[in-house]
């Protein structure tokens, strides 16, 4: 079968190589895709993500059997729901079941109507009103913003000032920022669990531990994820029986209750607080990096998966896994998640992945014949082994023969898994 891949970042080079495994897979092409897709895709950079018409058009014109949707601006944006009014079957969900992510406070009101766990939280057309709002609660609190933030959006706030200025900064998000939400802070340890479902049946997968923060020690700036790992010890089979019962499941049943059929993938972030799991946020796609680490553990057919999923029918279908541990840690350049710089020369990913590690690229281009850096996030260094440990020491021995200027990445991938600093 013949597949579209929408995306180009770090979770689509992971869903890249993972869908060219598949016996069932075809002619396969990526929009924009990356240096590194392009090892298994046909890359086409002219076209953009969000532009459904030429996306559309390509997929006819190419005889897509299948359009995999990556990154979550496409699918606030309708695409899977253009390609389906083209007959073109797509995973992921439609523009109603991806405000789950798209609007905050349209997933936080849907946790409220139907009992799924969560931090309590209140709403603000204007940032007086949450100031006002936050000097009553005290802190710490959390302070969000509305729409979709590239996973920067959200500030976790210790003190007063830290929060009223929280207020004052999302409206550097623009669009994303005019409403505010206010949470609860909860005090607990996260994990994320993704889930495939049809819109009926959920097949969630192992959980994983994202790191959200800049710097080690849970420090600094919220990022898009400095690193990951799996499977997360902190969601045993308890945990894990409790998310899916009272959380997944629920809420699929909650969208379908408001009319709206959820296919895709259904990401659950998570916060547990004395054994019991609340939600922190739901996404409406992989997540990055936990993809990076979740996917090479997978030993069943994620093609086969993902047909499945678009067609409304998992039937039956059940997930295998390998055993062992896999661990990313995200290089991401100097300054990141504020200004960073482009276009530096990258040394040493050909001796890493020499070393054992998958090298998946996150924010990479070519000039000429040279690898540089183009984003803030740049490679995801993945290394799978036996044990935690064995995984964590692999990964750090290859990131550490990767360099680019001002290169910037956590030391403590991890260590909440494995209780020692790498």
């Amino acid at each position: 079968m013949n597949v579209l891949l929408i995306g180009g970042g770090g979770r689509e080079h992971a869903l890249a190589w993972k869908i060219a495994q598949s016996p069932k897979l075809g002619k396969f092409f990526a929009v924009p895709g990356s240096p590194g897709i392009a090892d298994f895709a046909a890359c086409v950079e002219n076209i953009s993500i969000t532009d459904n018409a030429a996306l559309v058009a390509f997929a006819a014109d190419n005889a897509i059997d299948l359009a995999v949707i990556g990154p979550e601006a496409p699918l606030v944006n309708g695409l899977v729901d253009a390609l389906n009014d083209a007959g073109i079957k797509a995973f992921g969900c439609n523009k109603d079941a991806a405000q789950i992510e798209g609007s905050k406070i349209f997933a936080k009101r849907l946790m409220k109507k139907y009992g799924i766990p969560t931090a309590d939280f209140e709403v603000f057309d204007t940032p007086d009103a949450a100031k006002d709002y936050i000097r009553t609660k005290g802190v710490p609190i959390v302070v969000k913003a509305d729409g979709l933030a590239a996973g920067k959006g959200v500030i976790v706030a210790q003190t007063l000032e830290e929060a009223l200025t929280a207020v004052d900064e999302m409206k550097t998000f623009g669009a994303a920022g005019s409403k505010i939400v206010v949470e609860e802070f909860m005090d607990g340890e996260e994990a994320s669990v993704l889930a495939l479902t049809d819109g009926d049946k959920i097949l969630p997968l192992i959980a994983a531990q994202d790191h959200k923060r800049a710097l080690d020690g849970d420090k600094g700036l919220n990022t898009g994820g400095m690193g990951a790992y799996a499977p997360a010890p902190v969601v045993d089979d308890k945990i894990a029986a409790q998310v899916e019962e009272k959380i997944l499941k629920p809420t699929i049943a909650a969208l379908k209750a408001e009319g709206i059929i959820y296919r895709g993938c259904l990401y659950a972030g998570l916060m547990i607080v004395d054994g019991v799991a609340k939600v922190v946020e739901f996404n409406c796609r992989f997540g990055d990096p936990e993809t990076q680490v979740v996917l090479p553990l997978l030993e069943s057919d994620l093609l086969e998966l993902m047909t499945a999923c678009a067609a409304g029918d998992l039937g039956d279908k059940k997930l295998s896994w390998r055993d062992g541990s896999a661990v990313c840690v995200i290089m991401a350049s100097g300054g990141y998640p504020k200004a960073y710089k482009k276009n530096l020369p990258i040394d040493g990913v050909t001796k890493a992945k020499s070393l054992g590690a998958m090298i998946f690229h996150a924010g990479t281009k070519l000039v000429g014949n040279e690898l540089v850096t183009n984003g803030g996030r740049v490679l995801g260094i993945t290394a799978t082994a036996p044990t935690l440990r064995e995984a964590v020491d692999k990964a750090y021995r290859c990131v550490d023969v990767i360099h680019f200027d001002d290169v910037h990445f956590r030391r403590d991938i991890a260590v909440k898994g494995t209780g020692t600093r790498n």
